[in-house]
């Protein structure tokens, strides 16, 4: 699968993203750790990426404007549960096709993930 991870994810999740075989762009290595919110996503749909975040503000953005809706996966972890979290993380992908997940928004958390439709 194709990502785009914001500046917040910690690079054990960046790093483990790739050990599983997903073609990884981070938005440090695309010179845009400080564009806003918008820019981002813009970027991940225009790259047809899935963007992930640690940013909760992405939520509310997503679903107020419909030209910016790109799949998102926001992580609710931190760097003690990082491990859990990221079972869930690859359990979610998993299950899930690339194409399923750019209509969605996802929280992975440690032990469990809810999806909306966007």
């Amino acid at each position: 699968m194709r990502f785009l991870l914001d500046q917040d994810i910690y690079k054990t999740t960046t790093d483990q993203l790739r050990l599983w075989g997903h073609d990884i762009v981070t938005a440090r290595e695309i010179g845009m750790h400080r564009a806003g919110d918008e820019d981002l996503l813009k970027k991940a749909r225009e790259s047809s990426r899935i963007f992930v975040t640690r940013d909760k503000d992405f939520g509310r953005l997503v679903f107020l404007k419909d030209e910016l809706s790109t799949g998102v996966i926001f992580l609710r972890l931190t760097p003690g549960s990082a491990e859990s979290a990221h079972r869930e993380l690859n359990r979610l992908l998993n299950e899930h096709t690339e194409e399923e997940l750019m209509h969605l928004f996802c929280v992975v958390e440690p032990h469990r993930h809810r999806i909306r439709q966007l």
